[in-house]
């Protein structure tokens, strides 16, 4: 797993930095049928405590903000948005979200300080798979499964280690729904502006609040309710 460990560090140690993913995700409806849909998605990050995500596909517009303390996800489709008070670091915030409210949004774990140790204390079986090419760029392929996922990773080869492509399976879930994601246009010395990551309601939105969990999250859970 030393090229995962190698992926985690590099991410770890950028300051700032930006992709554009482009995803295809699984939902699963009565009895077991599955559809598939699409998804764009922007995430910016601005350390130690900013994070915007902007997703938006066939049946989905949204946008994730987390600004040091303050985190709002906000629907335009139902026009309303929520806010949390959350710790003023990127893994902890997330993970409040995630334990007390179910809260979990695609790929922003990339951004948590805390990304190595995150991973590897889910990690059950890992495989090293070979080289191969993702959209002409050489990458590492891995697998490693969790409790309750297998996911296979694809990392950029060379001084910059970058993700460009990962597939996620909820092995525990019915119909075991897949997600997955190509990564582009990746940008690790960008300068954002701090108004990039301060959600200004539109006229008209209705301001609503996060539901609790009924109950904490379990170690090892899956990937919970995304966006």
């Amino acid at each position: 797993m030393a090229v995962l460990q190698r992926m985690c560090t590099y991410l770890q140690s950028l300051r700032q930095f930006s992709f554009h993913a482009r995803g295809d995700y699984d939902e699963v409806y009565a009895g077991g049928k599955k559809l598939q849909y699409a998804l764009e998605m922007e995430m910016y990050v601005k350390r130690p405590g900013m994070l915007r995500v902007n997703a938006a596909g066939d049946i989905l517009d949204k946008q994730f903000f987390l600004n040091n303390d303050t985190l709002t996800l906000y629907d335009k489709d139902k026009n309303v948005y929520a806010t949390l008070q959350v710790p003023s670091d990127i893994g902890m915030a997330l993970a409040k979200a995630h334990n007390e409210y179910n809260l979990r949004v695609s790929l922003t774990e990339l951004a948590n300080p805390h990304l190595w140790e995150f991973i590897s204390q889910k990690i059950t079986d890992a495989l090293y798979v070979g080289t191969v090419d993702v959209q002409g760029v050489p990458c590492h392929h891995l697998a490693f499964s969790g409790p309750d996922v297998e996911v296979q990773l694809w990392v950029r080869t060379g001084k910059k280690p970058l993700p460009l492509k990962i597939v996620f399976v909820q092995t525990k879930v019915e119909g075991e729904p897949q997600w997955s994601a190509v990564l582009s246009d990746w940008k690790t010395s960008p300068r954002l502006s701090n108004r990039l990551f301060t959600f200004t309601p539109p006229h008209g939105v209705q301001k609503i609040k996060f539901v609790p969990r009924t109950q904490p999250a379990a170690p090892g859970s899956g990937k919970g309710n995304q966006s």
